[in-house]
């Protein structure tokens, strides 16, 4: 029998099991979430500068269909839409005001006293009770994603069922040995899920393996493009960066020319240690094809214990050329037959798992749109392709209507094979920056002044 939910929580639902959520007949999730739809726009709209500005412009006062969504979802790089000076400069006041216009709790409360570094400002805005992350492109500036402590129980429980409908494996009940080819922690989106959720999920610390101890600090990523640019010019002592941070970067760079040999000699070590041991591999499949290549080639597999997982994603972002078998010689190398995966971006909690035909499912509080080529709301029917717009019902404290980067083929009819009963999204997927030649334009619903005068106000020019 189906769940009850009630459309003015939605951050409960994500309370409930996988397989009670992916129950869910499509009249009656779709019904649940313009209604859940309706009631957090009402709640937010005039609460979040940024997004009244947006529904000013755009004249939207109501949510009546699930299409009315559109004109009010934010270009995904509104993340990003700070000038560059206030990150180079340091300027905390400026950049807390900047992030104040996307969320609902009052950022001017925050002691700024004593800052330095963008790492410091993400802890200052921590102890308040933000969990402010961050995330970047090809073009190098951050996108900082305005989440709160609000959000936090729901983005748990959210994760582990997403991890168990993914793996097989319920987190809750199995702690397994957990080997994760990146660094011990920072404010990177990912590895803020990982020391948040993923330490715990493994049984804690001891449990929990990395190939460096260290984190990535934030300021590191921010400046990375300014500091090679002074690098190249002789300039960086203009910078009046710390030279803490400057021997940081040092060691980042060495770590990553050795990184390949590092990540070959690091799972060498887990392999031999954890041999016929139930375990779980975590990271890019890319840098899991790396390893599992070279020990194939000499030779060499795996003999973890039955039950073992591997979780990855990014596709082969990464690694050039990938043969079509790069999945088999995976599963071959580390002698596991299930492979997780997931599909998402940062700015929304609900994520997909990949079932096992072959698509991933939106949870019934990720609600999904296609743009069209025009800005149009491409038809909820059949089998559509276009931009992904995905909205979260879950934040209490920000906007969670975001317009991706992402080319998507939509199933909207009918059950799975798998039996999960949910939009459901193709594996091939696309960045419109790759098919446009690295421009990745959006042409909004409603008025393009409108949203250039939007991107304007929250950039502070306007």
């Amino acid at each position: 029998m189906a769940i009850s939910l009630l459309p003015d929580n939605p951050a409960a639902w994500t309370y409930r099991s996988w397989d009670e959520l992916m129950a869910i007949p499509r009249e009656e999730r779709e019904k649940l979430q313009l209604e859940a739809a309706r009631i957090m726009f009402r709640r937010l709209r005039d609460r979040i500068p940024a997004l009244k500005k947006l529904a000013d412009r755009q004249g939207v006062d109501t949510i009546d269909r699930i299409e009315d969504l559109l004109p009010v979802s934010f270009d995904h790089r509104v993340l990003k839409n700070y000038p560059i000076q206030i990150i180079e400069n340091r300027d905390f006041a400026k950049l807390t005001g900047w992030l104040d216009k996307l969320t609902a709790h009052d950022l001017t409360q925050v002691d700024l006293t004593g800052l330095k570094t963008i790492e410091e400002w993400l802890g200052r805005l921590e102890k308040f009770g933000m969990l402010v992350t961050y995330s970047s492109g090809t073009t190098g500036k951050l996108s900082f994603v305005p989440r709160s402590y609000d959000e936090f129980g729901p983005w748990k429980f959210h994760f582990y069922n997403v991890n168990y409908a993914a793996s097989g494996v319920n987190a809750w009940e199995t702690k397994l040995p957990t080997f994760f080819p990146g660094y011990r922690g920072g404010y990177q989106t990912m590895l803020k899920m990982m020391s948040l959720f993923n330490v715990e999920m493994a049984g804690g610390e001891a449990n929990y393996h990395t190939l460096y101890d260290t984190h990535i600090p934030a300021d590191l990523m921010a400046l990375s493009g300014r500091l090679q640019s002074a690098e190249d010019k002789g300039e960086v002592a203009s910078l009046g960066l710390d030279p803490a941070l400057l021997e940081q970067r040092q060691q980042m760079l060495a770590q990553g020319r050795a990184r390949d040999g590092d990540l070959d000699a690091w799972f060498g070590r887990m392999i031999e240690r954890f041999d016929g041991q139930q375990v779980k591999i975590g990271g890019t499949f890319a840098d899991m094809y790396r390893v599992a290549r070279a020990g194939l080639d000499r030779g060499v597999r795996c003999n973890f214990a039955p039950g073992s997982i591997i979780m990855g994603g990014g596709g082969m972002k990464g690694y050039k050329d990938a043969p079509e078998d790069w999945e088999d010689q995976i599963k071959q190398f580390f002698n596991i037959d299930r492979m997780g995966n997931q599909y998402g971006f940062s700015e929304c909690i609900g994520n997909a798992p990949l079932c096992a035909a072959g698509f991933f499912h939106l949870p019934p509080y990720s609600v999904p749109l296609l743009m069209g080529a025009e800005g149009e709301a491409l038809p909820r029917e059949g089998v559509q392709k276009g931009r992904l717009v995905l909205v979260d019902l879950v934040p209490l404290s920000y906007w969670g209507g975001f317009t991706s980067g992402d080319e998507v083929t939509v199933h909207w009819d009918g059950k799975c094979d798998c039996g999960w009963d949910s939009p459901r999204v193709g594996k091939t997927i696309r960045r419109f920056a790759e098919n446009e030649g690295g421009d990745d334009k959006i042409t909004c619903a409603g008025s393009q002044q409108a949203y250039n005068e939007f991107m304007e106000f929250v950039a502070g020019e306007g």
